[in-house]
């Protein structure tokens, strides 16, 4: 079992910091949409109490249980597991919102919030060719000068690719849905948004 000692390096981590920014003073319960093997869910319990992942691929739920600590690793749909609505003080996500219907995931994202709690996605969307090439071309520099220096550390969760939701059809489906959340594109193929659901 290989430790979480900050050598592993990828794309998905390389945005941790986005994620473990935006967890809001005094949160008690977090929850990590598509955990696979934990790490954010491990790196999330340093500054939360109580944190819950949630997968559906079995091996990494099994990998993620293996660390032996005190995060609740869950095998099962997040869509439809039996949470209790407005429960988190955080929902995050890396890497799985493509996985699913973009919208039904964000709503669901939304609900599970209690008021003042944040809501924090880095997802992958859809480049769309020739208008993203510039952008494209340079995360393909960026990506390899990272990887030259710190290496390529491979998940073993399942891949879904391509993207079915575009850039653009991602920020408004944000928009629409988080009112007032802040959406970002990011160099190595990447979006971030980040929302605080209104307090009652």
């Amino acid at each position: 079992m290989t430790a979480d000692d900050g050598t592993r390096w990828n794309t998905n981590i390389h945005y941790h910091p986005r994620i473990l920014g935006a967890v809001p003073d005094g949160a008690r319960r977090a929850l990590d949409v598509g955990c696979g093997e934990g790490m954010l869910a491990r790196q999330l319990r340093k500054s939360v109490p109580h944190v819950t992942g949630i997968d559906l691929h079995a091996p990494s739920v099994e990998q993620a249980r293996g660390y032996g600590d005190d995060v609740d690793y869950v095998l099962g749909d997040f869509l439809t597991h039996p949470f209790e609505p407005a429960s988190f003080d955080v929902v995050a996500s890396v890497a799985t919102l493509h996985h699913m219907d973009a919208a039904t995931g964000l709503a669901r994202m939304r609900d599970l919030l209690r008021p003042g709690g944040v809501l924090a996605v880095v997802g992958l969307a859809r480049s769309t060719i020739p208008r993203d090439l510039p952008r494209e071309l340079a995360g393909v520099v960026a990506f390899a000068v990272h990887r030259a220096v710190k290496g390529h550390w491979e998940h073993p969760s399942p891949i879904v690719w391509p993207p079915p939701v575009t850039y653009p059809q991602m920020r408004a489906l944000a928009a629409e849905i988080l009112p007032g959340s802040r959406y970002r594109r990011h160099l190595l193929w990447r979006y971030s948004v980040v929302w605080r659901k209104p307090e009652d």
